[in-house]
């Protein structure tokens, strides 16, 4: 159970405490509830409400949220905030792909992109909001001397290995292929 839930919730499945946790985060930052009665991925579907959170994160970060027009306009601005997440400082590995959420393919996604917004804020101290999710680790710099580091150089580590342990001698892989000769 990789994070103390089944795995069955981990590999795709929609988890509504996540989804629950992620649109709370998303109305306080915006400063508005989602429509009354409208599920979570129909509410995020136009992408209006994500590029809202975006121009709250960072203004100005998109210039034109499409309000009104057809499915392109809409998609158009699913791809705003997905290239916003990417400026602000999201990782590529963490957006869901735009049609996942337009056809409700992969709802669980769009909640972990929103989730790893939410770290990213951590990194900008600008931003005074609540924040979603742990902080993420920061880095751990290490100073060795010259001395520490030669001494590491005399001692062979049980990882380098050695060679008298274990051999292929005496293996036999599958059966054996008799030639016959005259035949």
């Amino acid at each position: 159970m990789p994070g103390g839930r089944p795995v069955w919730q981990v590999a795709g499945k929609r988890i509504p405490e996540e989804e629950a946790e992620a649109q709370h985060w998303i109305e306080s930052v915006v400063g508005e509830r989602f429509p009354p009665g409208v599920p979570y991925e129909l509410a995020l579907r136009d992408g209006i409400i994500l590029c809202k959170l975006m121009n709250r994160l960072q203004p100005g970060i998109i210039s034109k949220i499409n309000t009104s027009g057809g499915d392109y306009k809409m998609m158009d601005n699913l791809g705003q905030f997905q290239k916003a997440c990417t400026m602000y400082g999201v990782p590529d590995v963490d957006l869901f792909q735009a049609v996942d959420l337009w056809e409700g393919k992969d709802i669980a996604g769009v909640t972990r992109t929103i989730f790893a917004l939410g770290r990213t804020c951590y990194k900008h101290p600008e931003w005074r909001g609540p924040w979603l999710g742990p902080r993420p680790a920061e880095e751990n710099r290490r100073e060795f001397s010259e001395e520490t580091l030669r001494a590491g150089e005399a001692i062979i580590g049980l990882q380098a290995g050695q060679n008298k342990g274990a051999t292929q001698a005496g293996q036999n892989f599958g059966a054996t292929r008799k030639i016959l000769l005259g035949k």
